[in-house]
């Protein structure tokens, strides 16, 4: 990685048309993280109750997600390697079947470590998501559009998390916390529909065929010199802000809306789906300015915004007021999702992309699965509104870290 790529490409991305194949591709990698999204937003919902019936402390209870996340980076590894050796499109097929598969058995669990251990399975599925979906949608899609292209697949998992946060209440209120997993098996036949009908991208084939076989995956790239060492540790401390900021927020605001200010279930369940749709507003922001001005200079933008929305949420008391801030905290802290699918896609070679973007986001989702359990720590001492504003410093460190990643906007994938 030379100096010239470290200052980024000062060329304006080219006009490029978006294909059918292109599409597809982005459809089923979105279809996939929302996919994720659902299983993981459920187990907030479901935590009280689940804590009620098999009788967990809340430190259990909040060591579920933790549990879940750290399956996620096993999967990352495995399914990211997987991937680029064998196909996105295969690979991302394998991890929601195997993801699926041990959500809805975790319906049928008895206690603590038997729900732990699916969790943990179904994490496994979980990691391989993220990056095979976000490589599938950068290799697919036209360069100049290619942030907007991952950040489609990042709006995936706010559609996913949009749906449970409309459907938990129902489904818990009928079929208690077993029936809300069970739905969590669906996925698998979906996946199986989606995989007949889509072949692997011509990026990843071509290199495939030039390694006269099954490609290897030298990991050694991720640190090949030292300005690639410096982004690699930046985009680590990247994703393990966004989802240390993401599951600190999202597991325990239910719980934060219902203890403070007294919200019902189904009214948690609504003010929390107004913050989704504030992300989902705020990923494709993200894209159309990171296509138009940059990566660096977005990802500023929103890490300074959710540094002062997270803060500034923590302060408010009235329901609309809640309501409207929740969205705007959303937009800023989540709407950087999509942003790491391109960043990471144009950092790194078709070699090792997959795996990159896997083993990156998802060690990031090991530290942020620490988030549910130093949240419920903090707001045993000082109360939920606290920790949830001490959240915010996280985000100042993100900027800083922002400084040793290169900016690639729209250049061709190595």
């Amino acid at each position: 990685m030379s100096d010239e790529t470290l200052t980024g490409s000062t060329a304006p991305p080219a006009a490029a048309t978006t294909t059918r194949y292109a599409r597809k591709a982005v459809f089923a990698s979105s279809l996939g993280y929302a996919m994720d999204g659902f299983d993981l937003l459920i187990l907030g919902f479901a935590l009280s109750a689940i804590s009620a019936d098999l009788g967990l402390k809340p430190t259990q209870a909040g060591s579920l997600a933790t549990i879940t996340l750290i399956g996620a980076v096993v999967g990352g590894i495995a399914f990211g390697v997987l991937s680029d050796r064998i196909g996105r499109v295969r690979v991302l097929t394998y991890s929601v079947i195997f993801f699926a598969v041990f959500t809805g058995l975790t319906a049928i669990s008895s206690g603590y470590w038997e729900i732990a251990i699916f969790r943990f399975l179904a994490g496994v599925g979980i990691g391989g998501e993220f990056g095979i979906g976000m490589t599938l949608a950068a290799e697919a899609w036209p360069a100049a559009k290619r942030a907007r292209a991952t950040s489609l697949v990042g709006l995936g998992w706010q559609a996913g998390v949009l749906l449970a946060a409309l459907v938990s209440a129902p489904v818990l209120t009928a079929w208690g916390w077993r029936g809300l997993f069970l739905l969590g098996a669906f996925p698998a036949i979906v996946a199986i529909v989606f995989r007949a009908r889509l072949h692997e991208p011509e990026q990843f084939t071509l290199h495939r065929e030039s390694q006269a076989g099954k490609p290897k995956v030298p990991l050694k790239l991720l640190v090949a010199d030292g300005p690639t060492t410096r982004a690699t540790i930046g985009v680590l401390v990247l994703t393990s802000v966004q989802n240390f900021g993401y599951f600190g927020i999202m597991t325990w605001l239910p719980t934060y809306l219902a203890t403070q200010f007294g919200y019902s279930l189904t009214k948690s369940g609504l003010w929390t789906a107004v913050t989704v749709v504030g992300m989902g507003v705020g990923i494709l922001a993200f894209g159309e300015l990171a296509d138009r001005i940059g990566r660096r200079k977005t990802f500023w933008l929103f890490q300074a915004g959710a540094a002062v929305s997270v803060l500034g949420y923590s302060q408010l008391s009235t329901p609309w007021a809640l309501m409207a801030g929740g969205a705007i905290m959303g937009a800023f802290a989540n709407g950087m999702i999509g942003g790491y699918g391109a960043l990471m896609a144009e950092l790194y070679p078709t070699a090792i992309r997959a795996t990159a973007q896997n083993v990156l986001f998802n060690l990031g989702r090991a530290v942020g699965g620490f988030a549910p359990i130093v949240v419920a720590l903090v707001a045993g001492s000082y109360g939920f509104g606290f920790a949830i504003g001490v959240l915010s410093v996280i985000y100042v460190v993100d900027m800083v870290a922002m400084v040793f990643i290169p900016d690639r906007r729209a250049e061709r994938l190595a």
